[in-house]
């Protein structure tokens, strides 16, 4: 989130001066490294937490939607930046087809009603539907070997789907931003101590952690903060002493995986499928069986389970939760805990798995796997949101942007969808902070060689979506076609 702004204010703000602070010895290493993540790009394909059910019957798809007019703006920015030689390549990013599968005939049902809403629409107009076990096979073998003939199973596929190393991509935005004459300063090993608001300028402490020479620490003074730190934000807002995140708490959750070392297997799968997630589960929770690149390397990845430490980043303090609860927070949290009583048992299931259970969800995707080719592996930590509405506390499971009135200092709250989104999220960022220039004629001109399709929308416009996904997929190498000329006017 944070190299994505710092790109989107080197373009907007030529002659500015940018430094990132980043706690660990390296930038990508928490939450942005594919490790840490799901890795995929989360254009609402296959996710069926954002097509909910309605609770008077129905499903509303109104926010896949807008997560896949949001992803469509990340791609642009990605290709606009790869046109411009700020992105060295475009090997980050890989074209993975992404498939929803369910079970039973009551699956069938909802994804069948999914599928004809969201056809429909232009941004889901090539999703195919099948519930023949012939072509089921053909788009996910290892899901259908072992299957009995009388099991009930659906799935749809987006063949425009992706895998995102975010990692990488990180790394790249950082690499052309601190080269030589480059606006940006990156100073690693270096953890942040105080926020305080003086005389119209922010002063930020900081201290070392790294072992090399130089000074220990120190104090910089700017008129703007962006807190991206991911399960680390929150602690670094209420450093901050601003009225805007008395309202705010967090519960942290980690995330488990089953990794796949039999390269057999890794080669015979070739996409992204979501399940649907269990009754009060959180979103991040939803299962699949992956297709992933971590480091450049193909992997096969099952998952996620749920764990739990009081860490909120994997790299963290065991004291990083209770620190944060405060008088303003304590009772929301409490609140929002009994009123999400599913979540906790489901959290309380998940911490007493044993890896057996853990291979019998597999064997539902999978019915041939076998324990010899998996192994456990701990992913990232995701700190979900607790609110404070109407004098009560809410879990709120998504991404938020919090800032101060006057816009001196935006923070990022929440995860998924999270980095598959970081344009549009700092879009709005620079919108609640530099309101007067995102109608400036100057900034709106650059962000549309950005972004062209800034300021439209994407879900009325066929015409408009058809030529930037025919531009970005040319740029970012994700399909054969050639780039157009002036296809991104």
């Amino acid at each position: 989130m944070g190299a994505t702004l710092a790109a989107l204010l080197r373009e907007l703000e030529p002659d500015g001066r940018l430094l990132m602070l980043e706690r660990l010895g390296e930038p990508a290493l928490e939450s942005s490294a594919a490790v840490n993540n799901a890795g995929t790009g989360h254009a609402a394909n296959c996710e069926l937490n954002y097509t909910p059910e309605r609770p008077g019957g129905g499903l509303d798809i109104s926010k896949a939607l807008r997560i896949n007019a949001a992803f469509e703006q990340s791609l642009q920015f990605w290709s606009a930046l790869r046109e411009r030689g700020r992105l060295t390549d475009s090997t980050f990013i890989r074209p993975v087809p992404h498939l929803s599968l369910v079970f039973g005939e009551e699956g069938r049902t909802f994804l069948r009603r999914r599928h004809q809403l969201m056809v429909e629409h232009p941004a889901f107009a090539a999703m195919d539907y099948s519930e023949d076990a012939g072509e089921l096979a053909g788009w996910m073998p290892l899901v259908m070997e072992g299957r009995r003939e009388q099991d009930c199973l659906a799935a749809t596929r987006v063949e425009r789907g992706t895998d995102v190393d975010f990692g990488r991509l990180t790394r790249q935005l950082l690499a052309g931003l601190t080269a030589p004459h480059g606006p940006l300063e990156l100073a690693c090993g270096v953890e942040v101590t105080g926020l305080q608001r003086r005389g119209g300028l922010w002063q930020v402490a900081w201290r070392s952690r790294a072992e090399e020479p130089g000074p220990e620490q120190g104090v910089v003074e700017t008129p703007f903060v962006f807190l991206g730190a991911g399960g680390g934000t929150l602690p670094l807002l209420q450093r901050a002493g601003v009225a805007e995140a008395r309202v705010y708490g967090g519960f942290p959750v980690s995330g488990e995986w089953l990794v796949c070392h039999n390269t057999d297997l890794v080669e015979r799968h070739r996409a992204k499928v979501y399940g649907r997630a269990e009754v009060g589960a959180p979103p991040m929770s939803m299962p699949h069986l992956d297709t992933r690149w971590i480091d450049g390397r193909r992997s096969l990845l099952f998952g996620p389970f749920a764990g739990f430490s009081t860490r909120f980043l994997r790299q963290g303090s065991l004291l990083d939760w209770p620190r944060s609860l405060r008088l303003t927070n304590l009772l929301p949290t409490v609140q929002a805990g009994l009123g999400n009583l599913s979540l906790v048992r489901y959290l309380i299931g998940q911490l007493s798995q044993s890896q057996e259970q853990r291979l019998e969800a597999l064997r539902r995707f999978m019915p041939g796997a076998r324990a010899d080719d998996w192994r456990h592996a701990v992913g990232g930590q995701r700190v979900q949101i607790i609110r404070q509405e109407g004098g009560r506390g809410v879990l709120r499971l998504g991404t938020e942007v919090v800032a101060t009135a006057d816009g001196s200092l935006a923070a990022l709250l929440g995860a998924s969808p999270g980095a598959s989104t970081a344009v549009s999220i700092m879009l709005e960022v620079l919108k609640r902070c530099w309101a007067d220039r995102m109608v400036s004629s100057r900034w709106r001109e650059v962000l549309l060689g950005l972004v062209p399709s800034h300021g439209q929308d994407l879900n009325t416009d066929a015409v408009l979506l058809d030529r930037v996904r025919r531009h970005s997929d040319a740029t970012l190498g994700l399909s054969r076609e050639p780039v157009p000329p002036g296809a991104a006017s």
